[in-house]
């Protein structure tokens, strides 16, 4: 996380203080609601990371996402890069930006057409960014890509979206991204529209990519479980804040703010009677909690004080390469 303004060469991607502001309603009685507020994230240059942004529906995850893949322009802050801003006009080459950032969406059925092949937009992906020159060239670029996640061309050929599972489907959308041979993959809830049986086949497709190809991932998720498997880093956003960040083993194992620790808490446990319906005292969204000037968790934390309601803590170190806003953190390694 960066307070600074200024390109640095040392990172992939840097998120710097950036907001978003969307308008509910009409132009006359309509309100302003902050969906991202002052968010700052970083992805090293160094090595291939998966950063996981987690949080309950509605707290902004898709937003920020939506941001990095420049589909919503900040209202506030900017985004960097490869060391060039997004604010900066000049430098933005369409097709550049789309080969070194490749998205991949919940819902693998809404990426491909009912009415065409699937292994067309493989080919035509290979053929449009330069990886391939020609039809046999994109053929050979296409099957490449489905190997590296547990398929092949001969299986795919002249197949339609309503022949495969949803799992599979999802496995040719991460092939097709490969292709493009990008810097960063930005996965939108991946598993979310996945039987369980294909999570974890999805989210270790993650893992052997980042390595084998130097990848780095940003993986947008409510699902902890899965998150802490595969990620490096996490951050936890609240109604649009940022309010935990750091190493995932850490952060999970002793989580620091009262909101991630509730949604630890809301992960079911092997002998837990668990129900769907009332395991997650998680709030409703309530467009009056995203302008709340003091600590926007203060109304739902237990251990809120009167200083909680008076302002809005800043992210602190705690140590360990964590960071965390909140007056009273749960855990901090510092004394």
């Amino acid at each position: 996380m960066s307070e600074t303004t200024t390109a640095n060469k040392n990172l992939l991607l840097d998120i710097q203080g950036v907001t978003k502001i969307f308008r509910i309603g009409g132009m006359i009685r309509g309100k302003k609601m902050t969906a991202i507020d002052n968010v700052s994230l970083q992805i090293t240059a160094e090595r291939p990371v998966i950063l996981s942004i987690v949080g309950e529906s509605g707290c902004g995850k898709s937003t920020l996402c939506k941001m990095v893949l420049r589909i919503h322009k900040p209202d506030g802050g900017d985004i960097v890069l490869d060391g060039r801003k997004y604010s900066d006009k000049k430098s933005y080459k369409k097709k550049e930006f789309m080969k070194e950032v490749q998205p991949i969406f919940q819902n693998p059925y809404e990426s491909f057409s009912a009415r065409k092949a699937v292994d067309t937009y493989l080919y035509n992906t290979a053929l449009h960014f330069g990886t391939a020159k020609n039809k046999k060239e994109a053929m050979e670029a296409a099957d490449d890509a489905l190997k590296n996640v547990g398929m092949s061309l001969d299986v795919v050929k002249g197949k339609f979206s309503a022949q495969f599972s949803g799992g599979e489907l999802q496995r040719i959308s991460i092939a097709r991204a490969l292709i493009t041979r990008p810097k960063l993959i930005i996965a939108d809830e991946p598993v979310a529209a996945v039987d369980a049986s294909m999570k974890m086949n999805i989210v270790n497709l993650f893992k052997e990519l980042k390595d084998k190809y130097n990848i780095s991932f940003i993986y947008i998720t409510h699902d902890l479980s899965t998150a802490y498997y595969v990620s490096d880093y996490i951050a936890t956003l609240y109604r649009g804040q940022e309010i935990e960040y750091g190493p995932a083993k850490e952060l999970m194992d002793h989580p620091a703010h009262p909101y991630t620790q509730l949604l630890l808490d809301s992960i079911p446990r092997i002998g837990d009677k668990w129900n769907e319906n009332d395991s997650m005292a998680l709030p409703d969204i309530e467009t009056k909690e995203f302008a709340i000037n003091y600590c926007k968790y203060a109304p739902r934390c237990p251990y809120a004080t009167d200083e909680c309601k008076k302002g809005r803590p800043a992210m602190k170190d705690i140590g360990k390469g964590r960071k965390v806003a909140c007056f009273h953190p749960l855990y901090t390694e510092k004394a």
